[in-house]
C-alpha cells in the first residue's frame, strides 16, 4: 500500500506530469532574493495620525468642543473648549492603550508610553511581514518565503520571477503603502493653496496633497482624516460605466457608520480619496452616502487597478518599506544543482544498496526494497502538500536515505545474534525487532525533535532541510520496522524450509554454518 502511494504521488513530480508536484524552491529554480527595510520610527507617526482620527470622530459624535487638534510624530494636542466636559473627555482617553495623558488648563498633550511605542514597532514589523506574505499569495507567485531578520528588516524569496516585467512588479506590489484615507477638503482655504506653504497649510491644521494623475495640482485637506484603510474589509478591480478600471470597496460597520454621518454633514462640500499620499479623486458629496462602500477612480491600468486592490485588501504597511539589498539568482544554478544532488543522491543509493546485498544477502535486498519505498514516500509526502525542495532539502533527502537503511542493519543484526543464540527463525526475528525498535524509535525520536526546533526556529534554507529529514524519520520507521517486518512474515514459511539462513542473512552466518 506504502508503495502504490509513494509511486502514484511520486509520478507528477519525477516526469513532470498533471497532479500534485513540489514546487521547487529560489536556490533550484531561479528567482529573486531582496533584503527590504521596515522603518518602524514611521509607524509611531500612523499610530498618532490613528488617534487623532478617534478623537475627532468621538468628540463630533458626542458634540464635544474641540479646537487646534493635530497629530506629529511625536503626540496628538488639542484644546477642549467646555470644562463641563472634561470628565467625559478623560474617561474616552483612559480607554486607549498605551497612552500618557499631560492637561494644563483644558490643553492636552497625548503621549505613546515607552512600552507602547516598542509595541507599535514590533507590530509594524510583524504586520508588515503578514501584508507582503498576502500580497504575493495574491499576486500568485509559489510558494514566497517572507521571514523577519533582525529587528528591523525582512527577507523575501520569490522562486520563479524570471523576467524583468515579473520583477519590477513584484517590488512594486510589495513596496506600495496601500495606506487609503477619506480626507475633507478644506473649502474655506483651497483657494489659497497655489500661495500656501506646508508649514502655513500645518498652523490650520492642513495637508498639501498633490493629485496623482497630475503632482503639479495639488489640494489643500484637513490633516486629520475621516477614515483610513484599517476599516477596509474588501476591495477589488472592477470597471465603471465608460469601461475605465476602478476600485470598489467595502467597509466594515464602524467605517460605514463614520462614512454615512460625514457625508450627511457634508453635502456639498467634497471628500478626497487619498492613497499613500496622493489624490485619487476628491469627488462633490451629493447625498448621504450610506451601506459602507465606495469606489476609486484614477484613470489606472487593468494591472494598476488589480494591483492596488490586492495592496488595500491584504492591509496598508505600517511603515514605509526600503531596499536594502537585492539578488537575482538564474535558474542555470538551480539547474546545476539539482543535477549535482541527484548524482550524489543516486550513487549514493546505489552504493548503500549494494553493501546491503553483498553484507546481508537476502535481508538486504528486502531493505533496499524499504529505501526506494522511502524515497518514493518522502517525495510523495511532500508532492502532497506542495512543499518547497531546496537545496539542503535535497540534502535531507540523501541524509534520509543513510538513516532509513541505519534502522535495516540493526533489525538485521538483531536477528543474526537470534540465530547465533540457537534460536529459530520465527522466535529470532520477534525477539530482533522488538530489541531493534526500542534502539530505532528513541534515536529516530531525538532527531525528529530536533528537526522540529530546526523548522519552528530556522529560517529558509534551514526549514527546507527540517521538513524533509521530518518526512524521511517518519517514513523509514514505516518502512524499516512495518515494511520488512511484512515482508519476512509472508516470506517465513519458504526461509523456514531453506534452512539456509546463511542465503537470506549474510554470509557470515553460512561461514559459522549457522
Amino acid at each position: 500500500m506504502a508503495l502504490l502511494f509513494g509511486i502514484t504521488l511520486s509520478i507528477p513530480s519525477l516526469f513532470h506530469t498533471a497532479g500534485p508536484k513540489i514546487t521547487l524552491g529560489l536556490d533550484l529554480q531561479g528567482g529573486l532574493n531582496l533584503l527590504l527595510g521596515v522603518k518602524v520610527k514611521e509607524a509611531i507617526k500612523t499610530r498618532y495620525s490613528s488617534i487623532a482620527a478617534e478623537i475627532n470622530y468621538y468628540t463630533l459624535d458626542e458634540k464635544i468642543l474641540i479646537d487646534g487638534l493635530k497629530s506629529t510624530s511625536q503626540s496628538v494636542e488639542f484644546e477642549l473648549l467646555d470644562a463641563n466636559e472634561k470628565d467625559k473627555i478623560n474617561q474616552y482617553l483612559k480607554r486607549i492603550s498605551g497612552l500618557e495623558i499631560q492637561e494644563n488648563n483644558l490643553h492636552y498633550t497625548l503621549l505613546l508610553s515607552a512600552d507602547e511605542i516598542k509595541n507599535v514597532q514590533n507590530f509594524a514589523l510583524e504586520q508588515a511581514i503578514g501584508n507582503i506574505r498576502n500580497r504575493l499569495d495574491q499576486f500568485g507567485l509559489s510558494e514566497p518565503s517572507v521571514t523577519k531578520q533582525g529587528t528591523e528588516a525582512i527577507l523575501v524569496q520569490l522562486p520563479g520571477i524570471k523576467t524583468q516585467e515579473e520583477e519590477q512588479r513584484a517590488l512594486e506590489l510589495i513596496s506600495k503603502g496601500g495606506h487609503l484615507q477619506m480626507m475633507a477638503v478644506d473649502e474655506a482655504r483651497n483657494a489659497r493653496v497655489s500661495l500656501m506653504n506646508e508649514l502655513e497649510a500645518q498652523s490650520y491644521g492642513d495637508v498639501i496633497l498633490p493629485f496623482v494623475n497630475n503632482p503639479e495640482q495639488k489640494i489643500l485637506l484637513k490633516a486629520i482624516p475621516i477614515l483610513d484603510g484599517s476599516m477596509l474589509t474588501d476591495a477589488r478591480a472592477a470597471y465603471d460605466q465608460n469601461g475605465q478600471p476602478i476600485i470598489n470597496f467595502n467597509l466594515n460597520a464602524q467605517g460605514a457608520k463614520i462614512f454615512g454621518d460625514f457625508s450627511g454633514k457634508n453635502v456639498g462640500n467634497r471628500m478626497a480619496v487619498v492613497l499613500d499620499e496622493k489624490v485619487y479623486s476628491a469627488p462633490v458629496i451629493r447625498e448621504r452616502i450610506g451601506g459602507g462602500s465606495g469606489q476609486i477612480s484614477g484613470g489606472f491600468s487593468v494591472q494598476e487597478a488589480s494591483d492596488i486592490a490586492i495592496a488595500l485588501r491584504s492591509g496598508a504597511l505600517p511603515a514605509p518599506i526600503e531596499l536594502l539589498e537585492k539578488r537575482s539568482v538564474g535558474p542555470s544554478l538551480g539547474a546545476d544543482s539539482i543535477k549535482s544532488s541527484m548524482i550524489a543522491l543516486i550513487s549514493g543509493a546505489i552504493l548503500v544498496m549494494v553493501f546491503m546485498v553483498i553484507y546481508y544477502g537476502i535481508a538486504g535486498l528486502i531493505a533496499n526494497v524499504a529505501l526506494v519505498v522511502n524515497i518514493l514516500l518522502v517525495i510523495s509526502v511532500m508532492s502532497l502538500f506542495g512543499a518547497t525542495l531546496t537545496l539542503p532539502g535535497m540534502a535531507g533527502i540523501i541524509l534520509s536515505v543513510g538513516m532509513a537503511v541505519d534502522a535495516n542493519i540493526i533489525i538485521n543484526e538483531r536477528i543474526r545474534e537470534g540465530f547465533r543464540a540457537k534460536e529459530n527463525f520465527i522466535k529470532a526475528m520477534e525477539n530482533g525487532y522488538v530489541n531493534a525498535s526500542r534502539a530505532i524509535f528513541d534515536s529516530n525520536l531525538t532527531t525528529l525533535i530536533a528537526a522540529i526546533l530546526l523548522y519552528a526556529f530556522g529560517t529558509g534554507a534551514i526549514k527546507g532541510f527540517a521538513i524533509t529529514m521530518s518526512i524521511g524519520i517518519i517514513a523509514s520507521i514505516i518502512t524499516a520496522i512495518i515494511g520488512t517486518h511484512g515482508i519476512f512474515r509472508l516470506l517465513q514459511e519458504r526461509i523456514i524450509k531453506s534452512q539456509n539462513y546463511g542465503l537470506w542473512f549474510g554470509y557470515s552466518l553460512k561461514k559459522k554454518g549457522i
